[in-house]
């Protein structure tokens, strides 16, 4: 079957947040900058590592210090990434069936690649067949160019791809690529916004998400 299911990472098949609020705030105490909430950090990810620590320093950081404060959060990130993380419930027997119906899988996330990499082997090494981050010269989310990418890798065409995130990013990155999209409500962004952003497909747990999925890969609905 010539099908392909993009999953976002972050908010959507991991919840990384304590790992990454962890991250930014020990980044910005090591540099003698006021430390985040954990809702802070919430409404600050998901256009990238480099955005996350300019939205989490003070107004008027300088360039010197942010870059120390980027610097520091990657070091720390790279060693740490897997603390606190964890699947959200059902997501790996989700992905099994999807697999199992033939279908191909796929990470794409703004997350640096070396972060994704080393997720995505611990936790969805048998399950997910290509895995990519954020790369130098190819535009974040919601920039279609990562999603166009994916597909062609796997020699997929575009109507046969579906789109899955947790963002008003992940909507918009649909939207652009010109692929259905569903939204999950479990991860960092509530249905409220989800909705307010156009979101059209939402679900709430992974037995819903597995539903939608099989309805629209058999062209039962979306």
């Amino acid at each position: 079957m010539n099908k392909m299911v993009i999953f976002d990472l972050d908010g959507t098949l991991l919840n990384t947040l304590e790992d990454l609020c962890d991250s930014v705030n020990y980044a910005l105490k090591t540099n003698g900058l006021p430390e985040r909430s954990i809702e802070e950090v919430r409404n600050f990810v998901g256009n990238g590592i480099r955005l996350l620590i300019e939205r989490s320093v003070p107004a008027n950081t300088t360039k010197d210090i942010t870059d120390k404060t980027f610097e520091c959060f990657k070091a720390y990130y790279g060693l740490h990434c897997n603390d606190k993380t964890k699947t959200y419930p059902g997501v790996i027997n989700m992905l099994k069936k999807v697999k199992a119906n033939g279908y191909k899988t796929a990470v794409l996330s703004n997350k640096a690649q070396y972060a994704v990499t080393k997720l995505c082997n611990i936790y969805f090494d048998s399950v997910i067949d290509i895995a990519i981050g954020a790369k130098e010269n190819i535009p974040k989310k919601p920039a279609p160019d990562a999603l166009f990418m994916c597909a062609k890798e796997q020699n997929i065409d575009l109507k046969n791809v579906i789109y899955v995130g947790d963002s008003d990013v992940d909507v918009a990155t649909a939207k652009n690529a010109g692929v259905t999209g569903i939204a999950v409500t479990w991860g960092f962004r509530s249905r409220e916004t989800l909705k307010k952003c156009g979101a059209e497909i939402l679900v709430k747990n992974t037995k819903e998400l597995s539903d939608v999925l099989q309805q629209c890969m058999t062209k039962k609905s979306c």
